[in-house]
């Protein structure tokens, strides 16, 4: 079978980790299929004050070793060109696509990329699929994006989603439950396994008599961070030997190292790095807003980790009563008193690893057995 995966959630030169669940999956499926990606990139057209804030635009020609990789870019005004976003991308993508001669489109990422993979698989004839991973479904303000959402996902032949939570949001904009399968993301477990806590310290210059709480993630406000300082900074009145880690990178990574006492901020990790890390805390913490079926939660419960994080998207349906404590978002006080609990609490890490793993290869079968469904296999 000859897939085409159209998605801008994909690695990028400005973004070598970015699309990572899409990328692990599509590397885990190369034995069954072949595989190329057309990643459209937003083109920001020369209006200064409505382009984002520290955009950094992909070098076209950069291309990840694993795959056969076209990356696209599209013109853009932000806000103004979003209902028109879809359309462009599809017209742009077009020629692209029909060189791979593909026997079934996969997508990662609903609008616009989604919207032009349907509108480019309705011109060729062939099945596409759709995936949703978060945001893409769930927030989604104006009502013509939220219109343009909704028609990809009754115009694909099939819908995956990352979570439970995201598949019955698809059923309430009226998809049809039996088109829907959802997949939740796993992890590399040969890279995130149980190891030896102190050994890990050492490895990531952390004392072991330390009670460390990590975060691994981009650093943005909706991931919660500013939440998770307020009680970090309560807690370490009471606990003098707490630390906190707060590995990644972002725009508000500033914000929080002029808050930074006793506060590590290592910056970006490779998965290796994530993974130590993650060995070496006690705790493991994601005050996020909103998420779909965050990669660092599963990650951190494959090296055994208790979880604390917000009862949002997906997360309820990855971290059970005995391996980890869910609050609600933007509530540092709940936040800082699970935290205070988990520190306290006697956890069985081993146990936490031994029931919570899920691994790339299985998300991977799963995505084949819906692809098998409607594409050719011989």
């Amino acid at each position: 079978m000859r897939i085409t995966v159209v998605t801008s959630y994909f690695p990028t030169s400005a973004r070598p980790y970015g699309g990572n669940s899409a990328f692990q999956t599509l590397l885990r499926l190369k034995p069954h299929a072949s595989i190329a990606v057309i990643s459209p990139q937003e083109h920001y057209l020369n209006f200064p004050f409505l382009k984002p804030a520290r955009y950094e635009p992909a070098d076209l020609t950069w291309q990840p070793p694993e795959f056969e990789t076209t990356y696209v870019s599209y013109p853009v005004i932000p806000i103004l060109s979003r209902p028109f976003n879809g359309p462009i991308c599809a017209r742009i993508l077009l020629p692209y696509v029909r060189m791979t001669r593909p026997d079934l489109i996969l997508n990662y990422w609903l609008y616009p990329d989604g919207y032009a993979a349907v509108r480019i698989a309705r011109e060729l004839g062939i099945p596409v699929i759709v995936g949703a991973i978060g945001s893409d479904l769930r927030h989604r303000n104006d009502p013509i994006t939220v219109r343009l959402v909704r028609d990809t996902m009754l115009g694909a032949d099939a819908v995956i989603t990352v979570s439970e939570e995201l598949r019955r949001q698809a059923v309430t904009q009226g998809v049809p439950a039996a088109k829907i399968t959802a997949i939740l993301n796993g992890c590399d477990t040969a890279v995130f396994h149980p190891g030896d806590r102190d050994k890990a310290r050492a490895q990531v210059g952390v004392d072991p008599s330390d009670e460390l709480i990590v975060y691994a993630g981009n650093l943005l406000v909706t991931k919660g961070l500013g939440e998770l300082m307020d009680a970090f900074l309560e807690l370490a009145k009471l606990r003098p030997q707490l630390r906190l880690a707060i590995v990644g990178q972002g725009p508000y990574r500033d914000t929080l190292a002029r808050r930074a006492r006793r506060v590590i901020l290592p910056g970006r990790c490779d998965a290796v790095g994530i993974a130590q890390w993650m060995r070496a805390a006690d705790v493991f913490c994601l005050p996020s807003y909103s998420e779909g079926c965050p990669n660092v939660v599963v990650e951190a419960l494959a090296c055994g980790r208790p979880i604390v994080a917000t009862n949002v998207g997906g997360i309820p349906e990855l971290v059970r009563p005995d391996s980890g404590i869910l609050v609600p978002p933007r509530d540092s006080a709940a936040l800082r008193d699970a935290l205070q609990q988990a520190l306290s609490k006697p956890w069985d890490s081993a146990e936490i690893a031994r029931t919570s793993t899920r691994s790339w290869e299985t998300v991977s079968a799963e995505t084949w057995a819906v692809c098998c469904k409607l594409g050719k296999t011989s």
